[in-house]
């Protein structure tokens, strides 16, 4: 089959390699339709995360249709539209069984090369994949929306794992496609106000036009007399936390989406003074259903943050555009 391989940093090359084969009875072979470029994928192939070590077929957020399926599935076979979590879930440790799935002690990302593991991902023509972290395609969803199942997930999670109150003031800082998604899905199911806080206004204007009651540039002096409940930091690195986090009041919280940066500094007597919660979020655990069906319902509309959709033969360019901080794109779409 042909697949988008990291041959060495930095280096991806679109060359034939081994059709993946099912190596347990539960495993599922699935024909890619299509798979989105993540941006973690996009910092990780220069090797500053360590998480992407050469050779390495990448890519975790895709659809397809399955081909082929192991002798104990039961509730899927070959034909069957479906997406799947990124994250590889045991099942048995004590954070599985608490339905924790994202902090699975034995958890293997997909398309993800590390010191623990090495797992290949979608970015190919094959993926083989467990079918407990299988999800169907509604019928009102196309290949390219399920693709972006995971990153709507990604979003819906840390919502989730925010204790939004009715009417309260949200702050989302960084209008990239978590941020943009997670406006929408805050939007979704919540009525009080809702602000963007980005460096670039076409995204502020993108954000307003999903959903946010107002736009800030992250320069704005007015930022941090806000008093907002709720702040979401969607991009990872020391300068929008600190601006979230002056975003908020005595008492709020702050929830951690991003990890562009392994660490930060934290002010931490605004924290301790001021008495502000915060949350990571991590992944997903549990809200695919839920990300599919906002999808399918029109409640979230994936296509105005799609600036691609192109032959995975072309992947290689598209990741340069997308490292070299092309403007105006958010999420590219290969289809093998």
């Amino acid at each position: 089959m042909k697949a988008l391989v990291l041959e060495e940093y930095k280096k991806l090359t679109y060359r034939e390699v081994e059709k993946p084969r099912l190596n347990g009875t539960r495993d599922v072979l699935l024909r890619v339709k299509a798979v989105g470029i993540c941006g973690s994928d996009v910092h990780g192939m220069d090797g500053s995360t360590g998480r992407r070590r050469p050779p390495i077929i990448m890519g975790h957020e895709a659809s397809g249709v399955i081909e082929e399926v192991g002798s104990g599935v039961k509730a899927f076979r070959p034909g069957d539209r479906v997406t799947f979590d990124s994250t590889i879930w045991c099942g048995e440790c004590q954070y599985c069984r608490s339905g924790r799935v994202n902090l699975c002690d034995n958890r293997r990302v997909l398309g993800v090369s590390c010191a623990e593991y090495r797992q290949d991902g979608a970015f190919a023509e094959y993926v083989v994949v467990p079918d407990h972290i299988l999800f169907p395609i509604p019928e009102a969803l196309d290949f390219v929306g399920a693709a972006l199942t995971e990153p709507v997930a990604v979003a819906a999670h840390a919502a989730a794992v925010t204790p939004v109150k009715r009417n309260e003031t949200l702050v989302v800082v960084g209008a990239g496609l978590i941020g943009l998604l997670l406006i929408q899905v805050l939007r979704s199911g919540h009525s009080g106000r809702i602000i963007a806080v980005d460096l670039d206004p076409a995204k502020l204007e993108l954000a307003r036009k999903f959903g946010a009651d107002e736009g800030l540039l992250a320069s704005d002096p007015t930022l941090a007399g806000l008093g907002a409940d709720r702040a979401f930091e969607a991009v990872g690195a020391t300068a929008p936390i600190q601006t979230a986090l002056s975003t908020v009041r005595k008492g709020g919280s702050l929830t951690l989406i991003g990890n562009l940066s392994p660490k930060i500094e934290l002010p931490l007597q605004m924290v301790v003074t001021r008495e502000l919660t915060l949350y990571g979020s991590c992944a997903i655990a549990g809200e695919y259903p839920l990300a599919l069906d906002l999808m399918a319902r029109k409640k979230i509309d994936y296509r105005a943050v799609v600036s691609a959709v192109r032959p995975l033969s072309e992947g290689a360019s598209w990741f340069d555009r997308l490292y070299n901080k092309e403007a105006g794109l958010l999420k590219v779409v290969l289809e093998p």
